[in-house]
């Protein structure tokens, strides 16, 4: 680890730790394609324990699971059981009964209709399915206040009924596509996600410290979640946790994870799908999964914070072109912090970030444990964080 990388990343997150506004605890590493170039922390598990943060301080990681089930999907595909334009219907009959919800009538019941195509496996991977959030769509909001729709937090069965916002394949929305696709590989399968993970992903990259359901061992390191209030003062909530025995391996969210793990993922993606122990995907699969799978029309926008306790109005970027792959967030243009045009990256709910940088060969991992999303301290700290590993001078950056 170069002198300059340390002091400058160390710099960050000692300046996210402390101030009225800052950050209880944040584990950040950074790593290229063979090895972890830095590893921090700072701060503290939950604010006011002395529990400090480590290095296996568990996390949970919450959107940025998604790539993992992606994963999943693409081996499904590789080894022909899997057709990314079939009705995914053909494989989870389920999501064949959702309907399109086209607003709700006088008395505040929901009207809806049939949609005009199926979904695809393809639509979800690049959330063009017509799924969302209730903390980033209004409709979805006023579904879970007034007609009781769980939400995906719940890790259950009826989470994942939600009517589809527009027809399958119209445009693009953030939402719960991959908790799906986590229901496709379990049918192809036969087997749960986390099982599934285990054997096919987890094991060629050596990659244990990351669950569905917390072990003693991670529950005894888990970093608490905190409310971030209006005041920007910091609540610690304790009982905030996903399900000890969820219903569903949700696909979307559902993973608990030390950051030294996810850091294996993000080096089997700079691997061209190479891990330690055996191959996760084909060359070829990674270069077209990295590649934009959206049409004409179809943008990658602001995330609306709808229920301000979970969501600021949050984005990557604003002003350059995004788009999204298999599945990942691509900046189509060149990043202010240095990230290339072409990069791959995205979030967890609590305040969680990561890029993959594949043309310079590193990437990176950004973990706090805050709500509501886009928490500004722990977002700028990211920012600065990318943004010292690329003006450090000791990462190899390609012309």
């Amino acid at each position: 680890m170069g002198s300059n990388l340390k002091s400058a990343c160390d710099g960050v997150l000692q300046s996210v730790v402390t101030g009225k506004d800052r950050v209880p605890g944040v584990v950040a590493m950074i790593t290229d394609r063979s090895a972890n170039i830095y590893e921090g922390v700072a701060g503290e598990r939950m604010l006011g324990s002395g529990q400090p943060m480590t290095a296996d301080t568990v996390f949970a990681i919450f959107s940025t699971t998604k790539a993992i089930t992606g994963t999943a999907i693409l081996q499904c595909v590789e080894e022909g059981k899997l057709d990314l334009d079939a009705p995914a219907k053909s494989y989870v009959p389920e999501i064949g009964k959702l309907e399109v919800l086209e607003g709700f009538d006088a008395g505040g019941k929901p009207k809806l209709r049939t949609p005009k195509r199926d979904i695809t496996t393809r639509m979800l991977m690049l959330h063009t399915a017509g799924l969302g959030y209730d903390f980033f769509n209004a409709s979805y909001f006023r579904l879970a206040q007034e007609q009781g729709q769980p939400s995906v937090v719940t890790c259950s069965k009826a989470s994942l009924m939600t009517p589809l916002l527009f027809d399958p394949g119209d445009k693009w929305e953030y939402g719960s596509n991959l908790d799906w696709c986590g229901q496709i590989v379990e049918s192809i399968r036969g087997k749960r996600l986390g099982e599934v993970m285990k054997e096919r992903i987890f094991a060629p990259l050596g990659m244990e410290d990351i669950v569905f359901s917390l072990t003693p061992s991670m529950r005894s390191r888990l970093a608490v979640i905190h409310q971030r209030g209006a005041d920007g003062s910091l609540t610690p909530l304790p009982d905030m946790q996903l399900p000890p025995d969820p219903e569903v391996h949700m696909g979307g969210h559902g993973l608990y994870a030390s950051i030294g793990e996810y850091m294996k993922f993000i080096r089997m993606w700079l691997n061209d799908g190479a891990g330690p122990n055996g191959r996760v995907l084909k060359q070829e699969t990674v270069a077209a999964a990295v590649r934009n799978g959206l049409r004409e029309g179809q943008t990658v926008v602001m995330l609306p914070g709808v229920i301000a306790t979970l969501s600021n109005n949050a984005e990557f970027f604003p002003g350059l072109k995004k788009s999204w792959c298999y599945t990942f967030m691509l900046n189509d243009e060149d990043a202010p912090t240095g990230r290339p045009a072409g990069s791959l990256g995205w979030a967890g709910l609590a305040n969680t970030f990561y890029w993959i940088d594949r043309k310079n060969g590193f990437g990176g991992y950004w973990a706090t444990q805050i709500l509501p999303f886009g928490d500004p301290t722990s977002f700028v700290g990211y920012m600065n964080f990318e943004t010292a590993a690329y003006q450090s001078g000791e990462v190899r950056v390609a012309a």
